[in-house]
């Protein structure tokens, strides 16, 4: 598909066409960690550009109609590279169509709504009271194909999810500045600890590659930058690829061969009285769903030093 696209960009649409006349727009599924990061879905999006290059958009259609359906899907994880491929194939293949008067109506929570614009974009915002589930029922009035996104916000429930290891092993613990363990969720204010965490391939699936740890941390809670101190090698750390810490959480990347473990430690200060919810600590492949872990999160409390 890569060669007929370049013929077709060289001027040359006859010599592309000869090269795709008895291929297939079927791809065997697989996902790539690295390298080219590729996937069957990203290859589509690549084969539905091709086919639009040529003028083939009958022929794209159904790769389109898959590739929205897998956009539209909240259950089907995509990586990076696919998600890109897909919006740009799909957004080349909403370029392609004549423009026109968009003519569409909706049903949601019991009432109708009718629209219409000369413009290529409208947007309508549908007020949710408290949580409940409600259906949207949408139908095009157009001459051409109209795309519709449903974007939902709103204030995230509490992190009620337990532990999960898949193809990861994952533990999680909280220590004094000595390596003694301590209990998270019940801090004397002014304390400075270490959160561990300690993730381990157990060789299921080979070498991994664009391992990503995620650590939130409560409000309550002050991440100490060592790289600030000029004291970091003090930290009993492994080396990540790359680190990026923030005011709030800390981003560890990293490559984990067969039954290696790695350990990252963050330093911390209990800043703030109160009670806080300490969010889950998670670890996946970055291009791979199927491997990933998470530790649940939990309520932590700073006290007051009754020194004081």
């Amino acid at each position: 598909m890569d060669a007929a696209a370049a013929y077709s960009k060289a001027g040359q649409p006859e010599a592309a066409k000869a090269l795709i006349n008895d291929v297939t727009t079927a791809v065997k599924p697989y996902q790539e960690m690295s390298y080219s990061y590729g996937s069957d879905l990203r290859d589509k999006a690549i084969i539905l550009e091709t086919l639009l290059l040529l003028g083939e958009k009958t022929k794209g259609f159904d790769l389109l109609k898959e590739i929205s359906a897998a956009l539209s899907n909240q259950n089907m994880w995509m990586s990076t590279q696919t998600t890109a491929w897909c919006l740009k194939a799909a957004s080349a293949f909403a370029g392609s169509e004549k423009r026109g008067e968009l003519s569409y109506s909706f049903q949601f929570d019991g009432k109708e709504i009718n629209a219409k614009t000369g413009l290529s974009f409208a947007q309508s915002n549908l007020p949710v009271e408290g949580a409940k589930s409600t259906g949207l029922n949408f139908t095009n009035r157009s001459n051409g194909s109209l795309f519709v996104r449903v974007i939902s916000e709103g204030t995230p429930a509490r992190d009620t999810e337990g532990d999960v290891e898949n193809g990861l092993k994952l533990s999680v613990s909280y220590l004094d500045l000595s390596g003694n363990p301590i209990d998270p969720s019940m801090i004397t204010q002014t304390t400075s600890f270490k959160a561990r965490v300690v993730v381990g391939n157990p060789g299921l699936k080979g070498h991994y590659k664009n391992v990503a740890l995620t650590q939130i941390f409560p409000s309550g809670w002050e991440i100490n930058n060592l790289r600030l101190d000029d004291v970091e090698p003090m930290i009993s750390s492994s080396i990540p690829i790359y680190q990026d810490i923030r005011d709030d959480r800390v981003l560890t990347y990293f490559d984990l061969n067969v039954n290696q473990n790695k350990t990252f430690e963050v330093t911390l200060t209990a800043s703030y009285v109160g009670t806080y919810f300490l969010p889950s600590v998670s670890c996946e492949a970055m291009y791979d769903q199927t491997v990933f872990a998470r530790k649940k999160g939990m309520e932590v409390n700073v006290m007051r030093d009754e020194i004081e």
